[in-house]
């Protein structure tokens, strides 16, 4: 009997290459959660994501600030993700971890071989 590999996906910025984020899906990897993931340190590949400190408020996820994603050759896009700062405390899988949505026109996403 085989056993099945843990899915694993690829966070790419397309117009860049960056890659953002790599790793399994999951708590300890890259959690999905209403349709976006939120990304573990372990699974962090950029240092590139930083904060822009616009704030911003979730009525049941509370408080978060925007990230840009600021590039090595000084292009920045702005608002490519997102941390919850001050999470609630019922939902511990997002907190202090960058977010990005996969609706988003700069992201590539892909599912690889763990």
């Amino acid at each position: 009997m085989t056993k099945a590999s843990p899915r694993s996906i690829r966070i790419t910025h397309w117009p860049s290459g960056e890659v953002i984020a790599e790793g399994p899906l999951g708590v300890w990897g890259i959690m999905p959660f209403e349709g976006n993931y939120y990304i573990s340190r372990k699974c962090l590949k950029t240092k590139s994501l930083r904060s822009s400190w616009v704030p911003g408020l979730c009525i049941y996820k509370f408080l978060y600030v925007w990230l840009d994603l600021r590039l090595p050759d000084g292009t920045r896009e702005p608002f490519m993700g997102w941390m919850y700062w001050l999470p609630n405390p019922l939902l511990p899988f997002i907190a202090f971890r960058p977010a990005v949505s996969p609706a988003s026109p700069s992201l590539q996403i892909e599912e690889i071989e763990a």
